[in-house]
Parts: structure tokens; C-alpha cells; sequence
């Protein structure tokens, strides 16, 4: 009998019918002229980093579960049914900051008229570095730059998004270096920050009983729960609940690198889910303010890991990942 052939033989064979492109697990797929790079896990649609035109900074958007349930809000690039239409500015999973050389770049959107435009910033997509797949991780490498309302560039941004995924958790790891191009750039203590995602109208804490599908709720590290979470710092905080008959825990996890650490946590019971390393005074009503000075060629990072489970609430989970994350460089 002829033995059977070895797995290295078998890989031969098979890519000489499937040709030699590899197919990634994790796939990392750039349109640049539909202004979107689209992330796939096992064939299923996870996230896409996207700049339109609509928008005054890059997102990414939608945020899927492992079973393909949206955690993000629709709003206002997809708006569903039922939910809420404030805040324009708050779409998908963002980065930016309120008050950088006195410019307001969190609370920017196509709804700003007069006056207010002036004091506006915008973050521009500038070029996508490098888009990979891969089994074990996808990663998107892109560059950025802050522009201020008199058309002043100040910082540089350049990006790396990994992404990963197994059959009930999707993460997203942002690290964000931001140097500084203007002679002087200035981060300054304030609540609008730094990163945030606008959850879905189900992950909400509910207002009253009668909201029967609203169901989230914030836990934090050290043990807060609901609206007391806001303002506090720490590590972590999760917010749990359901869409449907799917249980949703969405968790984003500090790293003891970044400025401000621990982050102060901008928590809101209407679906805004906020981790401001920068808002000591602001969020806290304390004394000490936060103030981040870059001189040009100065550079500040910025390393969170967001976490998206089909799981109910488990803070031992939860701490667990953070401790992983803590001890990556």
C-alpha cells in the first residue's frame, strides 16, 4: 500500500489547484475608493475603518459580535429604528480629544454651523500603511493628522489596529502615536475624551422598567456599578447586557503606558463608553489638572484594548484580560 502523503505534500497539492494567494482567517481588506478598510473573521464581517466624507475624523464602524449582532450604534452613518439621534459627533469606536490648542476636536460634526466652526478640529485620513491578515490576527497600520479650525496642522497620528477573534470575542487593540508637527501642541484637562464607542440602544442603562430590551449596565474594576462609574479611574470598565436573546459584555482595558493612567472613565447611561485619560479636573472636580505639552517632534502613545464577548459580565474575565494587556509592550 502507498503510504499517505504528509501534510506538507498535501499543502503542495492543494495550492496548485487554489493558486498561491494565501486565505487568511482573519482578513484585513482595503477600498480606498469607497473610503473603507473592511475586517473579516472566518468570513464574517467584524469592523470597518472608515473616513467619510460625513465625518470629521476616521472610526471604525460597525463593531460586531463573534455572532455578527451590532454593539455599535447606527447612528449617524446607518441610523435603525428606535434609537437615539443626538450627538452626531458619537459614531462607532473614535479617538480624539476636546480641547488641543484650544480646538474642540470631539465634538465636531456636519451639525456645527456658524461661530462655533472656527474652534472646530478635524482629523483627516492621510494613507493607509499596511493592511495584513493573517490566523491569529489581523493588523491595520494607517496615518492621520490633526487639523485645526484655521487649517493648521498639529500633530501627526499614526495608527496600528490589531485585531483578533475566536467564537465568542472579537478585540481590538488601538495603538496611537501622536507627534507633534505644530511648534507647540497642548492637550488640556478636559471631560470630552479620549476614547469612545456609542453603543447600541440595548446596551444602554435603562431609565425605567418599561424599557424592556435597554439593559446595560457599567461595572468598573474597582467594583462601581451604573452611573457611579463615571467620573472614577481604573484599569477597566465593562459594560454588560443583551441584544436579543445574545448576551453582551463590551470592555475597554487601560494600559499602564499610556499618559494619565489610570484613565478617568466618561460613562454615560444614554450609550456613551469613554475612557479620557485626560480629564483629572474635569471629571473628578479635583485640583489637579491633566495637561499633556508636546513640542514638535515630541510624541505622546496611547495603547487600549477593546473587547466585545458573547458572554454575561464576568469581572474575573475581564481582570484577567487586563492583566494580559497590562504586560504587553
Amino acid at each position: 500500500m502507498r503510504p499517505l502523503p504528509s501534510t506538507a505534500a498535501l499543502c503542495l497539492v492543494l495550492s496548485a489547484f487554489t493558486g498561491s494567494a494565501q486565505v487568511h482567517r482573519i482578513a484585513v481588506t482595503a477600498h480606498e475608493a469607497a473610503k473603507r478598510v473592511d475586517v473579516t473573521i472566518d468570513g464574517k464581517p467584524f469592523t470597518s475603518y472608515v473616513w467619510p466624507s460625513t465625518q470629521k475624523k476616521p472610526v471604525l464602524y460597525p463593531l460586531l459580535s463573534a455572532h455578527g449582532t451590532a454593539v455599535s450604534r447606527g447612528y449617524p452613518l446607518e441610523p435603525r429604528k428606535g434609537e437615539r439621534t443626538d450627538h452626531p459627533h458619537h459614531a462607532g469606536l473614535w479617538f480624539n480629544h476636546g480641547d488641543v490648542n484650544g480646538f474642540d476636536f470631539w465634538n465636531n460634526s456636519e451639525d456645527i454651523t456658524g461661530e462655533r466652526v472656527a474652534r472646530m478640529g478635524t482629523i483627516h485620513h492621510r494613507r493607509i500603511i499596511e493592511a495584513t491578515g493573517g490566523h491569529d490576527r489581523g493588523e491595520l497600520a494607517v496615518e492621520m493628522e490633526w487639523i485645526d479650525g484655521a487649517g493648521t496642522p498639529l500633530i501627526r497620528e499614526q495608527t496600528r489596529f490589531v485585531f483578533r477573534g475566536s467564537s465568542d470575542m472579537r478585540s481590538i487593540d488601538r495603538i496611537t502615536t501622536l507627534t507633534a508637527i505644530a511648534p507647540k501642541v497642548l492637550f488640556r484637562d478636559n471631560k470630552e475624551g479620549t476614547l469612545g464607542i456609542r453603543v447600541a440602544r440595548e446596551l444602554e442603562q435603562p431609565e425605567s422598567t418599561a424599557e424592556a430590551t435597554v439593559s446595560g449596565l457599567y461595572v468598573s474594576s474597582a467594583g462601581k456599578r451604573g452611573d457611579a462609574v463615571w467620573g472614577t479611574r481604573g484599569p477597566w470598565t465593562l459594560l454588560g447586557g443583551r441584544i436579543g436573546a445574545e448576551p453582551i459584555t463590551l470592555a475597554i482595558l487601560d494600559h499602564p503606558g499610556n499618559p494619565g493612567y489610570p484613565t478617568h472613565w466618561h460613562a454615560r447611561g444614554y450609550g456613551l463608553f469613554a475612557a479620557n485619560p485626560l480629564g483629572q479636573k474635569t471629571l473628578s472636580d479635583g485640583n489637579v489638572e491633566i495637561l499633556l505639552p508636546l513640542e514638535r517632534g515630541q510624541l505622546a502613545t496611547f495603547r487600549f484594548r477593546v473587547l466585545i464577548l458573547s458572554a454575561t459580565p464576568d469581572p474575573e474575565r475581564i481582570e484577567r484580560e487586563s492583566q494580559a494587556f497590562m504586560a504587553t509592550r
